[in-house]
């Protein structure tokens, strides 16, 4: 995978493959570390708050998640690559944790999706060791409450962490936990209440032209539609805009040329 910066963020670039199989690596070492599903939403909240573009930036893999970014790709490096979806990342990867034996722990959502999360999937991959969940309170830890949850994990032997509190709070907890957490932490925010049936996926021609986010916003208008409204605007505002430096570079660089 070769890294490459993109807006206000990095992101990693690959075949499907290979992301499943160095986060597969790191989680067998029980390397303590994350990986942040990159999408608009993401880039936009980076390019607002530095502090926040630090905390993706030091992830170890940082996936294409969204269409959108799949296109600023193309347009500012002229590359092409697949879209590597939250949605399809975390079954790919529960998958291998199933044939490998590694531990998986699930923390964030409701109680209610918790539950939910360990039927289906001890229905759907029977073999997976699910050896923890926990659903936080809608308020801030404590202290005590904060080294509780980090003995947890821990004490679980989790190899792989799947962090459902949404973007930018899931990866904010996830970079506080490195070093702290002996496992492998993924954000995958949405991904969940889809695999488990709680949600509807969006029809794949949909996301085959970038417009998954509007089936969502169906799904969830109240919550998802100044979201999408502002974050989707600023994010072609910003691939245009990086458009335009990069060409105002390069007739800056012809222009030395012939001086």
């Amino acid at each position: 995978m070769t890294t490459i910066p993109l807006l206000s963020i990095n992101v990693h670039t690959g075949r499907s493959a290979e992301f499943v199989e160095s986060i597969i690596s790191m989680a067998e070492r029980r390397k303590s570390t994350y990986v942040c599903v990159a999408n608009a939403h993401m880039v936009v909240e980076a390019h607002n708050d530095p502090a926040f573009a630090d905390v993706v930036k030091n992830a170890d893999i940082i996936t294409p998640d969204g269409v959108p970014l799949v296109w600023a790709l193309r347009l500012l490096y002229r590359l092409k690559q697949e879209r590597i979806a939250g949605m399809d990342l975390l079954p790919a990867l529960l998958r291998q944790a199933s044939i490998l034996k590694l531990p998986v722990f699930f923390y964030g959502g409701t109680e209610q999706m918790m539950e939910k999360t360990t039927t289906y999937l001890k229905k759907q991959l029977s073999p997976l060791n699910i050896v923890g969940t926990y659903n936080p309170p809608f308020r801030s830890l404590s202290y005590h409450e904060e080294n509780e949850v980090v003995r947890l994990i821990n004490d679980s032997g989790a190899s792989l962490v799947f962090v459902v509190l949404g973007c930018p709070k899931q990866e904010r907890w996830m970079a506080s936990m490195k070093h702290r957490v002996n496992s492998v932490m993924i954000g995958i925010g949405g991904a969940l209440p889809v695999l488990i049936k709680m949600q509807k996926r969006a029809p794949v021609w949909m996301q085959n032209i970038g417009l998954e986010w509007l089936f969502r916003l169906g799904q969830e208008p109240k919550r998802l539609f100044k979201r999408y409204a502002v974050t989707n605007s600023v994010f072609i505002y910003l691939v245009l805009k990086g458009l335009y430096d990069k060409g105002m570079a390069r007739s800056r660089s012809l222009l030395k040329l012939t001086q």
